[in-house]
């Protein structure tokens, strides 16, 4: 995955305007101006069109920088079984830390979460070194968690007063973890 903030510092050191990157992206299959749109919505954070690795290849190469430079390695774990205001105390601890402090961190955190999150980074991690991205400099630039509502299947009800019964509804998280080079 591209990270955007990377992209937008290696653009203002090496001083290349968008339309000679534009002009290094044209060759892998786009037109300049649809290169140029493209490369716009990277640098803001939208990743549409959604960046291949060839196009990852080529800024890299427009911009005279290695390809792990500009990229970044995120890991999901989609339909968590656990609430996401649960899961946010645990991922507020590790943002922005190192990934071995961050692990640390989560080895010794005793909630429940912490064993999620831990996975997850773990996943992460593992696929920036299948990309042979030096894993003794990562840190985690992102730790987001969205909510993705009731769990299918948890929809009970417990008994209450007067013949009268209310809902038991068990939510769901989606947890998205990403690492980078500093």
């Amino acid at each position: 995955m591209l990270s955007s903030t990377r992209l937008k510092e290696f653009c203002q050191q090496r001083q290349v305007s968008i339309e000679q990157l534009a002009g290094q992206l044209a060759r892998g299959g786009l037109n300049s101006k649809e290169a140029a749109a493209a490369i716009k919505n990277w640098q803001k954070g939208l990743l549409k069109p959604v960046p291949r690795r060839e196009d990852i290849r080529q800024l890299a190469a427009g911009l005279s920088a290695e390809v792990n430079d500009l990229a970044a390695w995120c890991s999901s774990y989609r339909f968590a079984p656990m609430s996401a205001r649960k899961v946010r105390l645990v991922t507020q601890l590790i943002m922005g830390r190192t990934v071995q402090d961050a692990l640390d961190i989560l080895k010794f955190t005793r909630k429940r979460a912490a064993a999620m999150v831990e996975k997850v980074l773990k996943s992460a991690v593992a696929d920036a070194d299948e990309q042979q991205a030096n894993v003794d400099n990562l840190y985690v630039c992102e730790a987001r968690v969205d909510d993705a509502g009731v769990r299918i299947g948890t929809k009970r009800w417990i008994p209450k007063d007067r013949g009268r019964a209310h809902p038991i509804r068990k939510k769901a998280c989606h947890i998205h973890i990403t690492v980078a080079q500093p």
